[in-house]
Protein backbone atom coordinates (compact mmCIF):
# COMPACT_ATOMS: atom_id res chain seq x y z
CA UNK A 1 0.00 0.00 0.00
CA UNK A 2 1.66 3.26 -0.75
CA UNK A 3 0.39 6.89 0.37
CA UNK A 4 -0.96 8.91 -2.73
CA UNK A 5 -0.25 13.01 -2.94
CA UNK A 6 -2.19 12.87 -6.15
CA UNK A 7 -4.07 15.44 -6.29
CA UNK A 8 -3.24 16.71 -3.06
CA UNK A 9 -2.98 20.46 -1.86
CA UNK A 10 0.30 19.32 -0.11
CA UNK A 11 2.10 22.58 -0.75
CA UNK A 12 -0.07 25.10 -0.06
CA UNK A 13 -2.02 23.87 3.00
CA UNK A 14 0.90 22.26 4.65
CA UNK A 15 3.76 24.64 3.82
CA UNK A 16 2.88 27.82 2.30
CA UNK A 17 -0.30 28.91 4.25
CA UNK A 18 0.57 27.23 7.36
CA UNK A 19 3.08 28.44 10.03
CA UNK A 20 6.26 25.79 9.06
CA UNK A 21 9.03 28.30 8.52
CA UNK A 22 11.01 26.93 11.37
CA UNK A 23 10.52 23.27 9.78
CA UNK A 24 11.16 24.01 6.57
CA UNK A 25 14.76 26.00 7.98
CA UNK A 26 15.70 24.15 10.80
CA UNK A 27 15.54 20.88 8.14
CA UNK A 28 17.64 22.88 5.26
CA UNK A 29 20.32 23.51 8.10
CA UNK A 30 20.65 19.73 9.20
CA UNK A 31 20.89 18.72 5.63
CA UNK A 32 23.44 21.11 4.59
CA UNK A 33 25.37 19.51 6.96
CA UNK A 34 24.93 16.09 6.18
CA UNK A 35 24.83 15.72 1.95
CA UNK A 36 28.00 16.76 0.41
CA UNK A 37 27.72 19.59 -1.36
CA UNK A 38 28.28 18.64 -5.23
CA UNK A 39 28.65 15.30 -7.12
CA UNK A 40 27.46 13.47 -10.70
CA UNK A 41 23.63 12.86 -9.42
CA UNK A 42 21.73 13.15 -7.02
CA UNK A 43 18.14 11.98 -6.31
CA UNK A 44 15.69 12.75 -4.11
CA UNK A 45 13.04 10.38 -3.03
CA UNK A 46 9.63 11.95 -2.22
CA UNK A 47 10.43 15.51 -3.71
CA UNK A 48 7.06 16.19 -3.89
CA UNK A 49 6.86 20.00 -4.95
CA UNK A 50 10.47 20.70 -4.88
CA UNK A 51 10.76 22.27 -1.70
CA UNK A 52 14.10 21.27 -1.46
CA UNK A 53 15.36 21.30 -4.86
CA UNK A 54 17.37 24.59 -4.45
CA UNK A 55 19.71 22.84 -1.97
CA UNK A 56 21.11 20.66 -4.78
CA UNK A 57 22.71 23.02 -7.16
CA UNK A 58 26.63 22.04 -6.68
CA UNK A 59 25.17 18.30 -8.39
CA UNK A 60 25.67 17.62 -12.68
CA UNK A 61 22.30 16.37 -12.29
CA UNK A 62 19.19 15.99 -10.08
CA UNK A 63 16.22 13.52 -10.49
CA UNK A 64 13.30 14.45 -8.05
CA UNK A 65 10.77 11.17 -8.04
CA UNK A 66 7.79 11.19 -6.22
CA UNK A 67 4.82 9.23 -6.58
CA UNK A 68 2.35 11.82 -7.36
CA UNK A 69 2.33 13.32 -10.61
CA UNK A 70 0.42 16.81 -9.88
CA UNK A 71 3.13 17.34 -7.30
CA UNK A 72 5.70 16.93 -9.66
CA UNK A 73 4.36 19.18 -12.12
CA UNK A 74 4.28 22.44 -9.43
CA UNK A 75 8.36 21.38 -8.68
CA UNK A 76 8.56 21.69 -12.93
CA UNK A 77 6.46 24.68 -12.75
CA UNK A 78 9.76 26.11 -10.76
CA UNK A 79 12.63 24.04 -11.84
CA UNK A 80 11.34 22.66 -15.31
CA UNK A 81 13.97 25.12 -17.04
CA UNK A 82 16.99 24.05 -15.62
CA UNK A 83 18.41 21.68 -17.76
CA UNK A 84 19.69 19.21 -15.21
CA UNK A 85 16.65 18.46 -13.24
CA UNK A 86 14.69 15.36 -14.59
CA UNK A 87 11.02 14.55 -12.91
CA UNK A 88 10.42 10.82 -12.14
CA UNK A 89 6.84 9.97 -11.04
CA UNK A 90 7.74 5.80 -9.45
CA UNK A 91 6.67 4.11 -6.93
CA UNK A 92 9.56 3.86 -3.83
CA UNK A 93 8.82 -0.48 -3.81
CA UNK A 94 10.11 -0.30 -7.57
CA UNK A 95 12.55 2.41 -8.67
CA UNK A 96 13.03 3.15 -12.42
CA UNK A 97 16.87 3.19 -11.62
CA UNK A 98 20.22 1.54 -13.18
CA UNK A 99 22.39 0.23 -10.41
CA UNK A 100 24.67 2.38 -8.62
CA UNK A 101 23.51 5.18 -10.84
CA UNK A 102 23.74 7.73 -7.95
CA UNK A 103 26.09 9.55 -6.43
CA UNK A 104 23.88 10.79 -3.34
CA UNK A 105 20.18 10.78 -2.25
CA UNK A 106 17.99 12.61 0.03
CA UNK A 107 14.72 11.51 1.31
CA UNK A 108 13.14 13.76 3.93
CA UNK A 109 9.55 13.93 5.60
CA UNK A 110 9.20 10.59 3.26
CA UNK A 111 9.61 7.39 5.37
CA UNK A 112 6.69 8.04 8.09
CA UNK A 113 4.46 6.69 5.16
CA UNK A 114 6.37 3.54 4.54
CA UNK A 115 4.88 0.21 5.55
CA UNK A 116 7.70 -1.51 4.00
CA UNK A 117 11.30 0.32 4.79
CA UNK A 118 13.24 -2.77 4.24
CA UNK A 119 12.06 -3.28 0.90
CA UNK A 120 12.34 0.69 0.34
CA UNK A 121 16.03 1.03 1.85
CA UNK A 122 17.31 -1.96 -0.86
CA UNK A 123 15.96 -0.02 -3.57
CA UNK A 124 17.88 3.04 -3.00
CA UNK A 125 20.58 1.33 -1.28
CA UNK A 126 20.45 -0.34 -5.02
CA UNK A 127 20.41 2.87 -7.25
CA UNK A 128 23.12 4.22 -4.98
CA UNK A 129 27.24 3.71 -5.88
CA UNK A 130 29.41 2.49 -3.26
CA UNK A 131 30.51 5.54 -1.22
CA UNK A 132 27.78 7.69 -2.11
CA UNK A 133 25.67 9.60 0.58
CA UNK A 134 22.29 8.67 1.17
CA UNK A 135 20.95 11.44 3.57
CA UNK A 136 17.61 10.27 5.53
CA UNK A 137 14.99 12.03 7.83
CA UNK A 138 12.61 10.19 10.07
CA UNK A 139 9.78 10.59 12.53
CA UNK A 140 11.01 9.68 16.03
CA UNK A 141 8.92 8.01 18.27
CA UNK A 142 11.00 8.35 21.14
CA UNK A 143 11.10 12.24 21.41
CA UNK A 144 10.42 14.34 24.56
CA UNK A 145 6.75 14.80 24.32
CA UNK A 146 6.00 11.03 23.35
CA UNK A 147 7.63 10.16 26.51
CA UNK A 148 5.89 12.91 28.48
CA UNK A 149 2.34 11.90 27.27
CA UNK A 150 3.58 8.36 27.35
CA UNK A 151 4.65 9.43 31.39
CA UNK A 152 0.94 10.91 32.23
CA UNK A 153 -1.09 7.93 29.80
CA UNK A 154 -2.14 10.53 27.23
CA UNK A 155 -0.92 8.39 24.76
CA UNK A 156 -1.18 4.23 24.55
CA UNK A 157 1.79 3.66 22.44
CA UNK A 158 5.04 3.06 24.31
CA UNK A 159 7.98 4.94 23.22
CA UNK A 160 11.03 3.16 23.86
CA UNK A 161 9.24 -0.32 22.67
CA UNK A 162 11.86 -1.09 19.18
CA UNK A 163 9.55 -1.41 16.78
CA UNK A 164 7.65 1.25 14.60
CA UNK A 165 4.14 3.09 15.66
CA UNK A 166 1.19 3.49 13.13
CA UNK A 167 -0.27 6.00 14.61
CA UNK A 168 -2.70 6.98 11.58
CA UNK A 169 -3.05 5.01 8.58
CA UNK A 170 -0.03 4.63 6.70
CA UNK A 171 1.93 7.25 9.29
CA UNK A 172 4.57 5.65 11.62
CA UNK A 173 7.31 7.03 14.02
CA UNK A 174 10.08 4.93 14.44
CA UNK A 175 12.50 3.93 17.10
CA UNK A 176 16.27 5.98 16.01
CA UNK A 177 18.39 2.71 16.73
CA UNK A 178 15.03 0.14 14.74
CA UNK A 179 16.03 2.64 11.97
CA UNK A 180 19.74 3.06 12.16
CA UNK A 181 19.48 -1.02 12.35
CA UNK A 182 17.18 -1.07 9.17
CA UNK A 183 20.04 1.25 7.18
CA UNK A 184 22.42 -1.08 8.40
CA UNK A 185 20.91 -3.96 7.20
CA UNK A 186 20.08 -2.31 3.68
CA UNK A 187 23.88 -2.28 3.32
CA UNK A 188 24.50 1.36 5.12
CA UNK A 189 27.07 2.55 6.85
CA UNK A 190 25.64 5.16 9.12
CA UNK A 191 28.00 8.00 9.83
CA UNK A 192 26.50 10.73 11.53
CA UNK A 193 23.22 12.12 12.86
CA UNK A 194 21.42 15.46 13.45
CA UNK A 195 18.50 16.15 15.96
CA UNK A 196 16.42 19.04 14.58
CA UNK A 197 12.46 20.21 15.10
CA UNK A 198 13.44 20.57 19.22
CA UNK A 199 10.99 23.82 19.00
CA UNK A 200 8.10 22.61 17.36
CA UNK A 201 5.53 23.82 19.26
CA UNK A 202 3.19 26.59 18.88
CA UNK A 203 4.07 28.44 22.31
CA UNK A 204 8.09 28.55 21.01
CA UNK A 205 6.76 29.80 17.52
CA UNK A 206 4.64 32.25 19.83
CA UNK A 207 7.40 33.77 22.09
CA UNK A 208 10.34 33.49 19.72
CA UNK A 209 11.52 35.24 16.52
CA UNK A 210 12.03 33.08 13.52
CA UNK A 211 15.87 33.48 13.18
CA UNK A 212 16.06 33.18 17.30
CA UNK A 213 14.46 29.62 16.72
CA UNK A 214 16.79 28.22 13.59
CA UNK A 215 20.16 29.68 15.60
CA UNK A 216 18.47 27.74 18.48
CA UNK A 217 17.93 25.03 16.39
CA UNK A 218 21.06 24.52 14.91
CA UNK A 219 23.15 24.82 18.08
CA UNK A 220 21.17 21.69 19.46
CA UNK A 221 21.44 19.80 15.97
CA UNK A 222 24.73 17.90 16.84
CA UNK A 223 23.32 16.41 20.55
CA UNK A 224 22.35 13.82 18.46
CA UNK A 225 25.98 12.58 18.68
CA UNK A 226 24.77 11.75 22.29
CA UNK A 227 21.15 11.33 22.24
CA UNK A 228 18.08 11.32 19.63
CA UNK A 229 14.85 12.92 21.80
CA UNK A 230 13.87 15.25 18.57
CA UNK A 231 10.83 14.97 16.33
CA UNK A 232 12.79 14.46 13.53
CA UNK A 233 16.05 12.85 13.36
CA UNK A 234 18.80 13.44 10.47
CA UNK A 235 21.03 10.29 9.36
CA UNK A 236 24.12 10.54 6.68
CA UNK A 237 25.06 7.12 5.47
CA UNK A 238 27.22 5.94 3.07
CA UNK A 239 26.64 3.24 0.94
CA UNK A 240 29.07 0.16 1.23
CA UNK A 241 29.69 -2.79 -0.73
CA UNK A 242 30.55 -2.57 -4.44
CA UNK A 243 28.59 -3.82 -7.86
CA UNK A 244 29.98 -6.54 -10.33
CA UNK A 245 29.76 -4.22 -13.30
CA UNK A 246 29.64 -1.13 -11.24
CA UNK A 247 29.41 2.14 -11.58
CA UNK A 248 26.51 3.01 -14.16
CA UNK A 249 27.26 6.55 -12.33
CA UNK A 250 29.56 7.47 -15.17
CA UNK A 251 26.50 7.74 -17.51
CA UNK A 252 26.40 11.60 -18.56
CA UNK A 253 23.83 13.59 -17.40
CA UNK A 254 20.79 14.29 -20.00
CA UNK A 255 21.53 10.63 -20.44
CA UNK A 256 17.88 8.29 -20.41
CA UNK A 257 20.47 5.19 -19.83
CA UNK A 258 19.93 5.89 -16.27
CA UNK A 259 16.92 4.24 -16.38
CA UNK A 260 15.53 0.82 -15.95
CA UNK A 261 11.95 -0.85 -16.59
CA UNK A 262 10.81 -0.94 -12.74
CA UNK A 263 8.82 -4.51 -14.07
CA UNK A 264 11.80 -6.30 -14.82
CA UNK A 265 14.71 -4.25 -14.16
CA UNK A 266 16.10 -4.39 -17.90
CA UNK A 267 17.25 -1.09 -19.88
CA UNK A 268 15.04 1.30 -21.81
CA UNK A 269 15.34 2.43 -25.60
CA UNK A 270 13.47 5.43 -26.83
CA UNK A 271 10.53 5.99 -29.08
CA UNK A 272 8.90 9.18 -29.58
CA UNK A 273 7.75 9.93 -25.84
CA UNK A 274 7.97 6.30 -25.24
CA UNK A 275 10.63 4.26 -23.07
CA UNK A 276 10.19 1.11 -24.25
CA UNK A 277 11.92 -2.41 -22.52
CA UNK A 278 12.28 -5.10 -25.12
CA UNK A 279 12.46 -7.63 -21.96
CA UNK A 280 9.28 -7.20 -20.50
CA UNK A 281 7.10 -5.75 -22.85
CA UNK A 282 6.14 -2.36 -21.06
CA UNK A 283 6.11 1.31 -22.51
CA UNK A 284 6.81 4.27 -20.09
CA UNK A 285 5.58 7.78 -21.00
CA UNK A 286 8.27 10.18 -21.12
CA UNK A 287 8.01 14.03 -22.52
CA UNK A 288 11.08 16.18 -22.52
CA UNK A 289 12.30 15.89 -18.49
CA UNK A 290 9.27 14.25 -17.10
CA UNK A 291 8.99 10.27 -16.87
CA UNK A 292 6.10 8.43 -15.51
CA UNK A 293 6.86 4.76 -14.29
CA UNK A 294 4.23 4.73 -12.23
CA UNK A 295 1.78 2.61 -15.08
CA UNK A 296 2.83 1.51 -18.45
CA UNK A 297 1.18 3.28 -21.21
Amino acid sequence: MICDYEGSDYRTRFWENADRAYEDAAERVALAHLLPPRGARVAEFGAGFGRLADLYTGYDEVILLDYSRSLLQEAMQKWGSDPRFKFVAADIYHLPLAPGILSAATMIRVIHHIADVPAALAQIRRAIAPGGAFVLEFANKRNLKAMLRYLVRRQTWNPYAPEPVEFVALNFDFHPKWMLAALRAAGFDVRAKRSASYLRADFFKRVLPLAAMVRIDAALQPTAALTLLSPSVFVQSVAIGQWENAPSQRVPPGSEAIFRSPRSGQPLRREDDALICDADGTRWYAHGNFYDFKEPI
